[in-house]
């Protein structure tokens, strides 16, 4: 591969980017970089795009509370920011991590003073690490997002479903933000060397930089800004993928190109377990965790193959993978990796199915491309009397009260629909047993059919 230094496959706009006096070059580098307009974001334009539903909100107006969830160094802060910039707001900065009630006690006086000053702003207070707080923080703000005296924008890391509390969840949109593709990446750099914050960088070396970022924008830029000192102190013109390995050490090797980047690792990993090789599934894991990947994705990674691959054929994988999982956080590293080792081995020699994740994804296209058809009156609910008289829920067969607990010939699908089945159960582990009692319930059904015919 030739040598050259990165540049942008299209113009840079560098219109917003302060690098003038002494106090912009002491800036850190993330913070130089960071985007001004919506325009300057890289990234996300699943959700800032034209017409994309976090654009639209910006476009409004009219700010709405808000959880952005994404993985670190994906513009969590910056998009947060900007909101703030797009409608004149009050902008306020609670870490969840260091900050408690006191903190949330002076955003509310601060946005109190914003409201009733003589020139009133709007106010827009940002959690970052949001699950951080305990019930009893995050209710604190309940009050004041509903009468409306500030925005709330949560970030965080973590499923919000699981890691916010409900009533807060239920007031505020919850936007999904991704890793920053390689393309994201390649630009941050060539922005960062339009700046001249950094020298020139070998196509490779930064191929190298890029895998190892993993699609973290923070990541990417703190690791450009240490290599620029060391750079200039070595008075290094060139970075090139050999000097690359020297500073950085043996870690940035474990990102190599070629087959083991990071999610071509992760796919040797999934397809070692679902192809039940123990030994490969492994040492997969291992390298990456030697490669300095997070167990806490490792472990989700691996809940999701206990779901998709092994499924009902051995339903204890899910317990072992979600054990693993709490136990890594229990113990953390390096204890909890072995917690990690012994679900991976244990999904690899286990059953495999994916039936299950096959009538999942059959029956979503089938509901997603047919018009909602009503409820059944047998199968409706019916807590007043009222509905009780219009027939809701008569002739439902209570099937506990059924021979076998079956109520046989019994529809459970809308009038007029013919059951699909979608779910076939493999001949292997428990799914045996699963398909086997199927049939026979299929067999009492036929019979109750035949039986209305005669």
């Amino acid at each position: 591969m030739t040598k050259s230094q990165t540049t942008l496959k299209g113009e840079v706009d560098l219109s917003n980017v302060n690098t003038g006096g002494n106090a912009a070059l002491h800036q850190p580098l993330p913070e130089r970089l960071r985007p001004r307009t919506l325009g300057e974001v890289v990234g996300q334009q699943h959700v800032l795009g034209e017409g994309m539903p976090l654009r639209l909100a910006f476009e409004s107006g009219r700010p709405h509370s808000c959880i952005l969830w994404g993985p670190p160094g994906v513009g969590k802060t910056t998009i947060a920011r900007l909101m703030a910039d797009a409608f004149d707001a009050q902008f306020i900065a609670i870490s969840a991590v260091l900050g408690g009630v006191k903190d949330i006690r002076e955003a509310v006086e601060k946005a109190e003073a914003a409201r009733s000053g003589l020139m009133p702003q709007r106010t827009i207070v940002f959690v970052d690490e949001v699950h951080r707080f305990n019930k009893s923080q995050q209710d604190a703000f309940l009050p004041h997002v509903e009468s409306g005296l500030f925005t709330f924008i949560g970030a965080t890391t973590e499923n919000p479903s699981f890691e916010v509390n409900s009533a807060l969840l239920s007031r505020a949109a919850v936007y999904v933000l991704q890793s920053l593709t390689p393309e994201d990446l390649q630009n941050i750099v060539a922005k960062a060397q339009a700046i001249h914050a950094v020298p020139a960088i070998e196509d490779e070396a930064v191929e190298r930089l890029i895998a190892y970022a993993d699609g973290d924008a923070r990541r990417l830029l703190n690791t450009l800004e240490t290599l620029s000192i060391t750079a200039e102190q070595a008075k290094i013109e060139v970075m090139t993928d050999a000097w690359l390995l020297q500073v950085l050490g043996e870690r940035m090797r474990r990102y190599d190109k070629g087959g083991e980047q990071f999610y071509d690792t992760i796919s040797a990993l999934h397809k070692s377990v679902r192809g039940s090789d123990p030994d490969a599934a492994l040492y997969w894991l291992v390298r990456m965790l030697d490669g300095g990947a997070d167990p806490r994705y490792m472990a989700r990674r691996i809940v999701r193959m206990a779901w998709e691959d092994i499924g009902l054929a051995d339903p204890r994988a899910m317990q072992m993978a979600n054990d693993a999982a709490a136990t890594y956080e229990r113990l953390g590293s390096p204890e909890g990796e072995l917690a990690l080792a012994q679900a991976v081995i244990y999904l690899a020699v286990a059953p495999k199915s994916n039936a299950g994740y096959k009538a999942y994804n059959q029956m979503k296209a089938l509901v997603k491309s047919g018009s909602t058809q009503p409820v059944p009156m047998h199968l409706r609910n019916a807590p007043t009397k009222m509905m009780k008289d219009m027939d809701w829920g008569k002739g439902y067969r209570y099937a506990h009260d059924e021979d076998g607990g079956f109520a046989a010939g019994e529809d459970y699908f809308p009038d007029g629909m013919d059951n699909p089945h979608f779910y076939q159960p493999v001949a292997r582990g428990m799914e045996i047993k699963i398909g086997e009692k199927l049939e026979r319930l299929r067999q009492l059904n036929a019979a109750a059919a035949e039986r209305r015919k005669s």
